[in-house]
């Protein structure tokens, strides 16, 4: 029995996530592939980040810890950044 591959890879080329289909992304300003159903919890644990080590952003709009369930779409601009603590 063949389990579905579930993991979210980042390739440099949507050819890299055959047979998957994939959906090009901006990821830091650079372009980059990644599978279709992909969320952005997926894509910064693919990265090697805890989920409270680094912010997020999609388009422009910050994304709290608790709203990464989302999938990533086509054209969706994401950012990571080292969260700022202090006042």
């Amino acid at each position: 029995m063949n389990t579905p591959d579930t993991a979210c890879h980042i390739a440099d080329t949507a050819d890299a996530l055959a047979p998957r289909a994939a959906i090009a992304i901006q990821l830091d300003g650079q372009p980059r592939f990644v599978p279709d159903g992909c969320t952005l919890a997926d894509l910064v644990a693919a990265l090697g980040h805890a989920p409270q080590a680094v912010s997020t952003a999609v388009n422009e709009q910050f994304v709290p810890r608790g709203g990464r369930a989302r999938a990533l779409a086509a054209g969706d601009s994401v950012m990571l950044f080292q969260p700022i603590v202090g006042g």
